[in-house]
């Protein structure tokens, strides 16, 4: 029986409303972790599982949840696509994102994207308990990481990396590009016109003051934007 549980009684469960949680990974061992510590929490139940970023915005678009657990690298649409579209279609919708990443690589940008809170897969469980409980409380959620990363942004302003400075639309061209992505492909995908992406990427080289594409995937390289 959990703490909760001894505290409230053995109805406690039966009379909170559960925060019903959506977890979207592409490893099933990882979704099996998460499941089942989730799982060990009286208020809290894994509602639906997604192993890609189309599965999981199906799932946003079908039904509502408190919270979605998403990892920043999955197949077919990355977290950052994922993220943009769930914002498209709920946008009252808490997302949770969790990645490899260092919160300092990708936390700013998904945070402007409409995330509710960015943690790091290693933080321990009991953090993602709590940042769960934020997000559903209609909270953001941030680690002392992230907090420390802001407040440095906040205090010296012109000192972040040139990612950073980069709008949520360009930041998202911007990884497609890094991650040697065409133009055709990304227009496509994003339902953008060609010379739309064009544009886009100019700005980017123009405002990270870089020179091509090769210079973008060194760069992402460079600072762990990707492997």
């Amino acid at each position: 029986m959990s703490a909760l549980e001894r505290l409230h009684g053995a109805d406690y469960a039966d009379n909170v409303p559960m925060i019903r949680v959506l977890i979207a990974d592409d490893h099933a061992i990882v979704r099996g972790g998460f499941r089942q510590f989730v799982a060990d929490e009286p208020d809290m139940c894994v509602a639906a599982e997604a192993a890609t970023g189309d599965q999981t915005i199906s799932l946003v678009r079908e039904q509502a949840f408190d919270v979605v657990l998403l990892d920043i690298a999955m197949p077919d649409k990355n977290g950052i696509d994922t993220l943009r579209v769930i914002k498209q279609v709920r946008p009252e919708q808490g997302v949770l994102i969790l990645s490899g990443y260092p919160e300092s690589q990708y936390a700013i940008n998904l945070l402007r994207a409409g995330a509710n809170g960015y943690l790091n897969k290693d933080c321990e469980p009991d953090e993602i308990v709590r940042a769960i409980r934020a997000v559903a409380r209609g909270h953001r959620y941030l680690s002392e990481a992230v907090a420390d990363t802001l407040a440095d942004h906040l205090d010296k302003p012109t000192v972040g990396r040139p990612h950073e400075a980069l709008s949520e639309r360009e930041f998202q061209i911007f990884c497609k590009l890094a991650a040697g992505r065409l133009p055709t492909e990304i227009a496509e995908e994003l339902h953008l016109s060609v010379k739309t992406v064009s544009t886009y990427r100019a700005r980017v080289l123009e405002k990270m003051q870089l020179a091509n594409n090769a210079d973008l995937t060194y760069y992402a390289i460079k600072n762990g934007l990707i492997e």
